[in-house]
């Protein structure tokens, strides 16, 4: 298959200076990751610089053999939950006085919760520590489906809750093949049966060969059960180990989802080519205080 030749408006600039050095530093004091770095996002070096990074928790090393993800996948590496984990990230944000804080995961499926206690610790610590008026956002996996376990974070009272559903139900077999895209669904379901107030958010990419009445049908699945917040973002091939890149979508294209998301009753609609899950997370601040 001919390598697609990337287009200009994937070319960013954005790299972060004095800012991102000193996050890095921290980040590595306090032996903390981020899926910024492991999943090479290509706004870290933006975000880092404005003091955002999306902390990692459960170690580095994913279960899941998704073709799109380049975090590792080396099951030998896979550790058992730090018990400092939770501390170390509420002390830092403290530290970084940060006012939205986002927290994602590898998917642990071998831990018999998931790893949603490490979920809870994280908010329980980050409450202890940080400000009153601090936000947290958790990006979670589908939990093996176990919707107990999901009901258990909900519970934890975080402010915005997202699972990402990825690409559209056709390509899942290819792209993730150990996920179920109605699984998924059930998850963010799930949340706002607990807590009808609670912010959920999904986010998926296209160039994987969707088509747009695929993504179109695929964003009014996400407003069936009431998803707040949409991401969508263009794939691109971590390596040639990878899957391809089918299409590089133009911004238009993009400024269409947007439209038509908007029109869904998205609160926001969060696409653009560099768009990724927590990219200008922060914004769902904006309608956390109405929410609760």
């Amino acid at each position: 298959m001919t390598t697609l030749r990337k287009p200009e408006w994937l070319k960013s600039n954005k790299r972060g200076s004095r800012r991102t050095n000193e996050l890095t530093k921290y980040l590595r004091e306090y032996d903390l990751a981020t899926v910024c770095e492991d999943a090479k996002c290509p706004n870290r070096g933006e975000c880092f610089d404005q003091g955002t990074a999306t902390f990692m928790i459960l170690g580095e090393t994913c279960t899941r053999n998704c073709r799109f993800c380049a975090v590792d996948k080396t099951q030998d590496k896979l550790a058992a939950p730090d018990p400092k984990e939770a501390v170390q990230i509420a002390k830092l944000s403290a530290k970084l006085n940060l006012k939205h804080i986002v927290v994602t995961t590898v998917t642990r499926d071998d831990l018999p919760d998931g790893g949603a206690d490490q979920f809870i610790k994280v908010i329980e610590e980050i409450r202890k520590y940080c400000k009153d008026d601090v936000s947290i956002e958790l990006l979670i996996s589908d939990l093996k489906g176990d919707l107990e376990q999901v009901a258990k974070i909900v519970r934890a009272a975080p402010d915005v809750l997202n699972h990402n559903v990825e690409t559209v139900k056709r390509l899942y077999p290819e792209v993730r093949p150990m996920a179920n895209l109605e699984q998924s669904l059930k998850v963010l379901r799930k949340a706002k049966e607990v807590d009808s107030k609670i912010i959920t958010k999904s986010g998926f990419m296209v160039g994987l060969g969707e088509t747009k009445n695929e993504v179109i049908s695929l964003m009014k699945k996400l407003r069936e059960v009431d998803v707040d917040i949409v991401t969508i973002g263009q794939y691109m091939q971590p390596s040639a180990s990878h899957y391809p890149v089918m299409e590089y979508v133009h911004p238009d294209v993009f400024t269409y989802y947007k439209q038509e998301g908007e029109k869904m009753g998205f609160s926001i609609v969060e696409s653009a080519p560099l768009v990724r899950s927590s990219y200008h997370a922060e914004k769902a601040r904006e309608i956390i205080g109405k929410r609760r």
